[in-house]
This record gives structure tokens, C-alpha cells and sequence, in this order.
């Protein structure tokens, strides 16, 4: 923890301990402006802040304490910042603690802030809540699947989402969400928090038994034959269920032959025309996509076996511009059909850089940078194309912003942001600065990119 937070920490607790000792003479209004005062320096703080301050609440209301007037509600809905808007919406949750839609705003404000911790916090007694109403919200449950999705929570993120796919089971959007949210689970697979089992929150028994049997699945030749007999059949049975469709389409793909994809692009592409709902076409965009980077796969690694065979060497060269040319359009449709879908909005700002079209690039990217999850990157990125456009003073701005902005600073991304900072200050003229970070990177990670003969070669000079 950097030294700064340690001080902040050391400075809430003073806070908290009052809070404690104030809560304990029934002067509960007074606490929870002590706790939040505390919180205001570690906004991350659970076990003695936001937790609590949520028993507090608790008690309060137990005790008959008043909910917030009318006044109050207009004062406190409001902020100038993420963390103002945050323990805002926690004072007025603090005295109204059954009102979920304070918890709604406090969740977006941690979001907004990176105060992950809390956002984590907040979502799971916000599910817990509206779990167990006897009329859920839909809108909720979408909120807490995006909210999960943002702090890389996919396996709370997949349950929200199968919540609110048995409250509207026809939405095919929500059906296609679904299956890129198991695919992102299975990319992270062993990440999430270890302290128990976030499916057992599920009322619905069955739903849980099948994202149980998802983690242990390994998908052998038997199994994707037997998926894909069970898909035909439950199609055959309603082929207008969007949720068959996509388990047909799947099905297809998962036998990772051009036959199958083909069948399962064709499919989605014929739904798409009949049902215009452009999710379908999304569907076959992506498994399109996944023919042709296996494509690509094959072809480089032929071409790596053999470099001077020309026809190789074409097939590679052909099947890398076909799948860029795919993927551009692509991740257009999805910009243009899902314009709040930040993470389009990413990868086709990553698509246009490569086809060198940075204005187009920067503003998407710019955008996209409100994703928690794509924030820093996004950032990188953006600097690349200041770069790239000779704008370098901007660059260094973005760079320098995306550095303080970094939680780890080691890592990959942090050596790639100080070296592509460092490229910036030695376009711009200023050799000494752009020496002293390729140093940093070297002792660090002597073999990252070039940076030993860009030391040599500034120290030459």
C-alpha cells in the first residue's frame, strides 16, 4: 500500500473509533457522519467502515430511527466527484437501509471511482436484496451483472445474468450476454474470491446445477458430439427459442471445424434476417472471427516451419488481411447497433490502430476508458495514436496520466506505458528523460523490447 494510503488509513481509523464510541451513547446520527468522514479518506474500507456503517444503520432503524426528509434526499442525490457522490448515496442508505436504489447509486459511484472493494461489497448485498424479493427487478439484476463484469467478478457476473434471464427468458440480447460472460469466466477461470460459493445464491435449483457442472467441464470429442445432439433436439423441439438458437450455434462451433462454423454462422445470419435482432448477427460476426484466427494460427505456424515456401507465406498474408478486414466491420456493427457498449467501442479503436486510422480511434478509446476494466489500456492506446500522429507533448500527457493512474507498477502494462513514454520524450528531443526510463525499464526487465540498444545508443550520444 503506497504511503500516502497508509496515512489516509491511519487518519479513517481515528474516524471509526469515534463513530464506535459515539454509536454506543444511541447518538446514531452523528456516527454515521463520523464513519463516512472516515470513509471519505479510505473509501475501500470494509470490515471498519462500510460494514460497519451498514450495522449502524441496521440498528438505527431497529431503534426507530427517522428515514432522510424530503431536503435531505434533494441535498444528498447529488456530487461533484465519485467519492462525493458515493458517501452521499451511503448517508441517505445509511438512514433509509431498506431502499435499494440509494445502494443502486452507491454502487455506480464506486464503479465510477475504482473503489472495487466497495463496489464488490455493495453488489452482493444489493443481490442479496433484490434476490430475495418476491418481485425482483430486472433492471437490477442487469445493473449488478455490468457492475460484476466491470471488477472482473465474471462468475457473480454469469449469475446476475441467468437472474435475469429467468425473469425474461425470450430476451435473446441477454441469452448472447450470457455465453461471453461464460467465455470470459473460462479465460479467468481459477481468479475469483475463494471464500465461497457465489452460486448457492440462486433460488432457482436447476439454473445452479448447470453453472456448477460449467467449472469441471472439459470438452473432449464425446462431449461436443453429445452437446451438439442435445442442441438439435431441444431446436427441433422450439427453433424459435433464442436461447436454443445460440445453444445450436455454439454447439456448431465447439466442434472448431469449418463445416461446423460454417453451419452455425449460416444459422445465425438467417435468424438475424428473419428476426432482425442484430445479437444473432453478433453471434455469427464473433464465430466468423474464431474461424479465421485458427485459420491464421495454422498458416503462421506453416510459415514458421518453412520460411521460404512463397505459398505459405501467401496463405499467411491472406488469411491475416481477411481477418482483420472481418474484424473492423465487425466491431463497426457493434458500434453502431450497441452505442453504450464500451467494449466495442474498445476493440474497434484497437481495429481502427491497426489499420492506422487514429483519428477515428481516439475518440472511441476515449470513451471506452470509462470501462474500469479497459481504463488503463485504454489509455495506452490513446497515447499510440498521439504518438503515432507526431503529437508527442499529447502523448506524454496521456502516458504520464495512465502511469499515476496504474495500481501495479511493474507489470506488463507498466512497462509498456514507461517505454512508450519513454519513445515519446526521445521524439520530442529530450534524451535525458527518455534515458532515465529506458534505465528503469532495464532493471526491471533487461530483455523487454529493445530497450538495451536504445540505452546504448542514447548513452552514445
Amino acid at each position: 500500500m503506497p504511503e500516502k494510503e497508509n496515512e489516509d488509513f491511519a487518519k479513517a481509523k481515528v474516524f471509526f473509533e469515534s463513530a464506535r464510541k459515539v454509536a454506543e451513547t444511541n447518538n446514531f446520527d452523528y456516527a454515521i457522519e463520523m464513519y463516512l468522514e472516515g470513509l471519505r479518506l479510505a473509501p475501500d474500507a470494509l470490515e471498519q467502515g462500510h460494514v460497519k456503517l451498514r450495522e449502524l444503520a441496521l440498528l438505527r432503524e431497529v431503534k426507530g430511527g427517522k428515514k432522510p426528509p424530503m431536503m435531505e434526499k434533494v441535498k444528498y442525490l447529488r456530487g461533484k466527484t465519485a467519492l462525493e457522490r458515493m458517501i452521499n448515496a451511503e448517508y441517505l442508505f445509511a438512514k433509509d437501509p431498506d431502499h435499494l436504489p440509494y445502494a443502486e447509486a452507491m454502487l455506480k459511484a464506486a464503479l465510477e471511482g475504482s473503489y472495487k472493494k466497495t463496489a464488490k461489497w455493495i453488489a452482493d448485498l444489493l443481490f442479496q436484496a433484490n434476490n430475495a424479493c418476491e418481485k425482483p427487478s430486472f433492471q437490477i439484476f442487469i445493473l449488478l451483472k455490468d457492475s460484476y463484469f466491470a471488477i472482473g467478478e465474471f462468475d457473480r457476473a454469469i449469475v446476475a445474468c441467468q437472474c435475469a434471464m429467468q425473469l425474461k427468458p425470450e430476451d435473446a440480447e441477454l441469452a448472447d450476454e450470457f455465453r461471453r460472460l461464460s467465455a470470459e469466466q473460462a479465460v479467468a477461470n481459477g481468479k475469483y474470491d475463494q471464500t465461497g460459493d457465489f452460486r448457492n445464491s440462486i433460488k432457482n435449483r436447476q439454473a445452479q446445477e448447470r453453472l456448477q457442472s460449467q467449472d469441471g467441464v472439459v470438452k473432449t470429442d464425446n462431449y461436443r458430439i453429445s452437446a451438439l445432439k442435445e442442441a438439435r433436439k431441444a431446436m427441433a423441439q422450439d427453433p424459435n427459442l433464442p436461447m436454443n438458437i445460440f445453444n445450436l450455434a455454439d454447439a456448431l462451433s465447439d466442434l472448431q471445424t469449418d463445416q461446423g462454423e460454417n453451419e452455425a454462422i449460416e444459422l445465425l445470419e438467417k435468424t438475424y434476417e428473419n428476426k432482425k435482432d442484430f445479437s444473432f448477427k453478433q453471434r455469427a460476426g464473433l464465430t466468423r472471427i474464431k474461424q479465421l484466427k485458427r485459420r491464421v494460427r495454422v498458416s503462421r505456424a506453416a510459415l514458421e516451419s518453412n520460411p521460404g515456401n512463397r505459398q505459405a507465406r501467401r496463405e499467411f498474408t491472406e488469411s491475416s488481411k481477411q481477418l482483420n478486414n472481418v474484424e473492423l466491420e465487425h466491431f463497426r456493427l457493434c458500434v453502431e447497433n450497441y452505442p453504450t457498449d464500451l467494449y466495442a467501442k474498445y476493440e474497434y479503436g484497437i481495429c481502427l490502430i491497426r489499420n492506422k486510422q487514429y483519428d477515428q480511434a481516439i475518440p472511441l478509446l476515449q470513451e471506452a476508458q470509462k470501462e474500469p476494466r479497459h481504463k488503463i489500456s485504454a489509455m495506452d492506446k490513446i497515447g499510440l495514436c498521439f504518438f503515432r500522429k507526431g503529437w508527442f507533448a499529447d502523448a506524454i500527457d496521456i502516458f504520464n496520466q495512465a502511469i499515476d493512474s496504474i495500481e501495479i507498477k511493474d507489470d506488463a502494462i507498466a512497462k509498456d506505458l514507461q517505454y512508450n513514454l519513454a519513445r515519446s520524450y526521445e521524439e520530442q528531443g529530450d534524451t535525458d528523460k527518455a534515458l532515465r526510463l529506458y534505465r528503469k525499464i532495464a532493471q526491471l526487465d533487461f530483455s523487454f523490447k529493445d530497450v538495451r540498444s536504445r540505452v546504448d545508443k542514447l548513452r552514445s550520444k
